[in-house]
Formats: structure tokens, sequence, C-alpha cells
């Protein structure tokens, strides 16, 4: 279990970026986080593996602190964190290094790392990329590669910050079809985004506002708020949709399957 205890952060005495936020996060959810420009999103998301530690409070991974140095090594191997701009994880020269690099830094032996390279390119779909240059790749491949290269060293936690914020429509797609399967199978999804439609896939989501926690709850009761409004985040397409024709149903991502389950066809 992720927690935050009363978690403050600044950069600069008197420029608070998180204040007081606290916060549990449990094996197995897929959570989204939001919020508006400077609400603090990616640095809670280097708070959680101990990129940045708390001026105040506790980031705890299960039993383990951020703020114990002798902890701080676990907890990277626990929490993968991949960036928006994947060029900025990429030092060396092929897909494959990339992923190889990963396992060599966690002291995995030799002999199994084969393994895990070969299952972390088959999950995002890039094993026919190993021996291609990051720079040759597009968006969205380069953000697979990025993930993959996290998920050869196994973590308990993936953490996406804003990943698909430089994608186009099916670079997107790409990435969440790859989230959504492996939330599936097991693994613990933060997904720190500032394109709202991509909330609803979420089972639940956290709203960032002046530092704090001002939201915690479904995305479908996110969206019948006026919480939105006052960060000057978009409602999705869904969400307009669902309140303009007074729909019924519970809310989700997909409103044309939306709209046949309200009036199916004969």
């Amino acid at each position: 279990m992720l927690t935050f205890d009363q978690v403050h952060y600044y950069y600069r005495q008197g420029q608070t970026i998180l204040n007081s936020a606290s916060f549990e996060i449990h094996e197995g959810e897929f959570v989204a986080i939001v919020g508006g420009n400077g609400s603090g999103k990616s640095t809670l998301a280097r708070l959680i593996n101990g990129l940045l530690l708390p001026r105040e409070g506790q980031v705890r991974i299960g039993h383990l602190s951020t703020l114990n140095a002798d902890d701080l090594p676990i907890i990277r191997e626990q929490v993968g964190l991949v960036f928006q701009c994947p060029d900025d994880q990429f030092i060396t020269t092929s897909v494959l290094d990339e992923v190889v690099f990963g396992l060599e830094n966690i002291r995995l032996p030799r002999e199994e790392m084969g393994a895990r390279v070969d299952q972390a390119l088959r999950a995002v779909q890039m094993e026919d990329y190993a021996e291609a240059m990051p720079h040759e790749l597009s968006g969205g491949q380069k953000q697979r590669a990025a993930i993959a290269a996290i998920l050869a060293m196994r973590p308990r936690i993936l953490v996406f910050d804003e990943v698909t914020s430089m994608l186009d429509p099916q670079g997107r797609r790409q990435i969440l079809s790859v989230m959504h399967e492996l939330h599936c199978q097991g693994m613990t999804m933060i997904h720190i985004t500032h394109h709202m439609d991509e909330v609803l896939e979420a089972g639940r989501v956290l709203l960032l506002d002046g530092g704090s926690i001002k939201f915690d709850g479904t995305p479908s009761d996110l969206f019948r708020t006026r919480a939105l409004e006052d960060d000057q985040l978009d409602q999705p397409f869904a969400a307009r949709l669902h309140r303009t024709l007074g729909l019924n149903t519970e809310l989700n991502a997909d409103w044309k399957e939306m709209i046949r389950t309200q009036w199916p066809t004969s």
C-alpha cells in the first residue's frame, strides 16, 4: 500500500507545492490523478519513489519510508516511474540495451535477463523493435519502450506522469491499452494526466488543488460535481453527453456503448 501522510513539499521556502497531502492507494487499484497546471502532480509522482523527499510528513510503501535511506533502493525497485518525455529516460543506443540497463542496475543475474527482457517487450508489443535505436521510434513506441524498461524490473506499482500528453490519438490509445492490460494482470496503476477522457478509464480519481487533495472518489462522482469548473479543467465528452441527455446509466469511457445500452436497436 502507498501512503501519503501529511506530506508537505516546496522547492523554495514560502512557495508551497504540496500542503499536508494525505491519501492511500491500495494494491491493485487503478488511480488517476488530475489537477490544473502547477497543482503539484509531477512533484507528487517524484515523491512516490523517493526522487524527491517530503519536507514534512512521510511517504511509505508498505512499511518502507522514503525518508529512510536504507529503504530507498527497495522502494525504487517496487515503484516504476515513466516520465512525460521518454527521451529523458533513454541513455543507451537500442531498445534492448535500454531494458537490460535497468536489470544491470538491480544486479539481476545475467542468465535471468533474457527471459525478463522478452517478457517485458512482449507486454508492450515491442519485441520487433529490440534492435531499434530509440530516436528512430515514434512517440508511442518510445513510451512503450520506456514502459518495457520499467516492467522488466517487475515493480509492484507503476506511475505514469502525463505519458500521453505528447502523443497523437493512436499513440494514446496504445499506451492506455498497455496500462489496462497490466492492471488486469494485478499491477497497481497511478495515471497522472490532463486528458480528462482518460480519467474515465480509472476506478478512482484524486483531484489536486492548491497542493491538497480536493476530491477523492470515482470518476462518475467527480464529473457530477463542479470541482472541475473551479480548476478550469474540461469535462470529457462522455460526461458532457451523459449530462446533456439526462441518462440514468453509469458513466463510462465508451459513450457509444452508453447510448446503445440506453436505446438498444432491434
